[in-house]
């Protein structure tokens, strides 16, 4: 399109000429004559874009150049009234001919061939087929494989496959051989899964179909289908929630393994989930002409994979496809919690660890036919069924070798942490995380100490139990109950000390964890009635005492019941590899935990109580300050042994969890303090028991004078000591 300033320039002139001037529109005039004026070359682009100028006598005109046409459909036209646009050539059919394509351009177009044309025999319209089959007789394995037939159709070609091969009804695709022996039933690892036998007979009627040209059609089923029902075949093998033997878990495997591979092919969808009851499985694809590139990554729930196309692909089978699937077994990881075999090497200090299957299974399965030696690693990253923070803990990428068992070859973390841990491999099967559980070695300080510290506290506690048998001046409800404890607290020690590391037999450590688990719930539970005792004394003030019948069945038949309800839901969680005590999987170990905070918030309930009715008897108008006396110090005894046990099971359940030794250290110094504890606080620090003590040590130390006062007829000292024995009794309704 012209210049509008120009052109409007262009004709004012010409007005003002023809006012001024004599010579008509087109003309200018030169000494008295009118020259004709060349509008093309005195205006530049009078006539605008994609034109021709044509100069006439006294005007002009313009024409569009080839390719393009005036919008008003002139022919010949000016700056004024048109302009060129431009024409699209491959509007009119067939304009490039037989094979070839038009693609437009301004003013112009081109004509390309289509795949599977050429154009090298000088055709000026068309292209020729081209034949590929008799342009690859050398390489014709690389275009339909060593089981294909090549047939050229017109503008392309096809492969025939052979019987015992297929394409999965990928024409262009070079085909594969089939080995269907794969899913024969006569070679079985085992027959005791009913199960397997059903699947490889569901993959070899599905194999055989696919690589019989002639039925294919009509056997064929549809990939997603065959896939779902593979899995449903494999949640029935797996409902028992247990294998029999690693040969059932090897057969498994492989068989699921091999029929993904076959299965994949089939599939419609780039990307294929499917979850089952006992299975998750994610499954990626890709086909084209050329091998797939760029990066892969497959994750569910409990396990990610990262990878690239051409790691998947490998020499694969043929070049225009690629598959990779990661699969997790929900329950796998209980069938195969013992094959440990060849896990040598792992050693710390001397020391075998104890090893756990610490993530779900997980199978990582591609189109690669060599992996076990993959052009470089793939990353598979895990999920841990749980958390352990102890520094005695090593996590193991390991994978489920030929033999049944758990390997470590080829296979090293990569990175780790509370949750997850980073498995890179330099082969593909079936993988999971090795918790490799190293025993705490303590050293000989904390072994002396412990065992010093415990002998101590059973001195201390023996002293203690005579002296609430024996000590008339103090008998009543509260040492009743004190005796008690401190007989359970020394069975707990001396079962302790004699039996917590003995784990070999396993019958007898769990007889030992059962007595343990006993006697620390009674230990408590006679605590809590010492704190009922304290609670009736200062509420009740009438009819304190509680009848010993009551006593001995809360204090024994409450942790008897606990013990024996605990041992029949989980008897296998009394005693572990490394003790003789409750095992922390599961929650077993809360049947301890759990009854001790019930009774230690109980406890603090009472003594708050207490201590509160305590300051208003204190406050009264005509108090028994000493019976008060006695109470608070009852109260405040009975305090500090609580908070002694409660922060010794504080520690003691670090100790058990495999904490560090300084756990260990603290643990055994405040179990040795409770034997002495209590001596000090119910027998050093009570006048009466004293008295005791000094009256047994003074007839012990001087037998004679014990003989002469006992013969001593005299009424005063006779009725000192009436007087005495009568307020000993007083005190000992208390």
């Amino acid at each position: 399109m012209g210049s509008g300033k120009e052109l409007f320039i262009f004709v004012f002139l010409c007005l003002l000429e023809t006012c001024i001037s004599t010579c008509l529109h087109g003309f200018n005039q030169q000494n008295d004559q009118c020259i004709d004026v060349d509008e093309c070359e005195e205006i530049p682009n009078i006539c605008g874009d994609y034109t021709k100028c044509f100069n006439t006598n006294g005007s002009y005109y313009c024409q569009c150049l080839k390719g393009f046409k005036n919008i008003r459909g002139d022919t010949n036209f000016t700056g004024l009234d048109g302009q060129c646009q431009d024409i699209n050539e491959c509007l009119v059919p067939n304009k490039c001919g037989h094979g070839a394509y038009c693609s437009n351009s301004i003013g112009s177009y081109n004509c390309t061939c289509n795949p599977g044309y050429t154009n090298d025999t000088g055709l000026s319209v068309g292209c020729v087929d081209v034949n590929e089959c008799s342009k690859a007789e050398v390489q014709s394995e690389e275009i339909c494989g060593a089981k294909g037939i090549c047939k050229n159709s017109d503008g392309s070609y096809w492969c025939k496959c052979q019987e015992g091969s297929t394409n999965y009804g990928n024409e262009r695709t070079p085909c594969s051989e089939l080995d269907c022996n794969t899913f024969n039933t006569n070679i079985l690892p085992t027959q005791s899964l009913g199960g397997l036998a059903d699947i490889l007979s569901m993959m070899r009627n599905s194999c055989l179909a696919l690589s019989n040209p002639t039925t294919a059609s009509e056997g064929k089923t549809d990939g997603e289908a065959l896939l779902e029902k593979l899995f449903t075949a494999t949640d029935t093998i797996l409902t028992p929630d247990q294998l029999d033997s690693s040969e059932d878990v090897s057969g498994l495997l492989e068989t699921v393994e091999d029929s993904i591979r076959v299965i994949g092919p089939q599939l419609k969808r780039n990307r294929t989930q499917i979850e089952t009851k006992k299975t998750v499985a994610e499954i990626a694809v890709q086909r084209g002409k050329t091998r797939p590139m760029g990066p892969i990554y497959l994750s569910n729930e409990n396990a990610s994979l990262a990878t690239d196309w051409l790691t998947a692909a490998g020499t694969g089978p043929y070049p225009g496809f690629a598959m990779a699937a990661l699969l997790s077994y929900k329950n796998l990881e209980k069938s195969v919690n013992g094959s440990f075999g060849n896990l040598s090497g792992l050693k710390k200090d001397g020391v075998n660890p104890s090893f756990q299957i610490f993530s779900r299974v997980v199978s990582v399965v591609v189109s690669n036919p060599s992996t076990q030696n993959l052009s470089r690693p793939v990353n598979i990253t895990l999920k841990h069924l749980g958390t352990e923070e102890s520094s005695e803990v090593r996590y193991v990428c390991a994978f489920w070798d030929k033999n049944g068992v758990w390997s470590t070859d080829g296979c090293y973390q990569q990175a780790s942490n509370t949750t997850h841990t980073v498995c890179t491999c330099e082969h593909l099967s079936s993988f999971a995380v090795l918790m490799a559980r190293y025993p705490m070695t303590h050293t000989f300080g904390l072994q002396l100490m412990t065992k010093i510290g415990l002998i101590l506290s059973l001195l201390c506690l023996i002293i203690c139990i005579l002296t609430f048998k024996f000590c008339r001046s103090i008998q009543g409800t509260r040492t009743t109950i004190h005796l008690h404890l401190c007989i359970c607290l020394f069975m707990a020690d001396l079962i302790f000390l004699a039996g917590i590391s003995q784990t070999k037999p396993e019958g007898g450590c769990r007889f030992v964890a059962a007595m343990l688990h006993f006697f620390f719930l009674g230990l408590f539970t006679w605590m809590l009635l010492e704190g009922v005792q304290l609670y009736r004394m200062v509420v009740l003030v009438f009819n304190a005492t509680m009848r010993p019948l009551y006593l001995y069945l809360t204090g024994y038949g409450v942790p008897l019941v606990i013990v024996i309800i605990s041992a029949i839901i989980r008897p296998e969680g009394y005693g572990t590899k490394e003790h003789c005590w409750l095992s922390l999987n599961d929650g077993l170990i809360w049947s301890f935990f759990g009854p001790v905070c019930f009774i230690i918030v109980l406890n603090v309930f009472f003594f708050i109580v207490t201590v509160w009715k305590l300051a208003q008897k204190f406050t009264s108008l005509n108090p028994d300050l000493s019976k008060l006396h006695k109470i608070r110090a009852f109260t405040v005894t009975a305090i500090a042994q609580m908070c002694i046990l409660g922060l010794m099971w504080v520690f003691g359940a670090f100790l058990f969890e495999e904490g560090p030794t300084v756990v260990a250290y603290i643990f055994t110094i405040l179990n040795s303090l409770q034997g002495a504890l209590v001596f000090v606080m119910h027998c050093l620090l009570s006048k009466q028991v004293r008295d005791e003590y000094a009256h047994f040590l003074s007839c012990i130390c001087t037998p004679q004078k014990r003989y002469s006062d006992l013969s001593s007829t005299n009424p005063s000292s006779s009725q000192s000591q009436a007087s005495r024995s009568g307020h000993n009794t007083g005190e000992s309704h208390i």
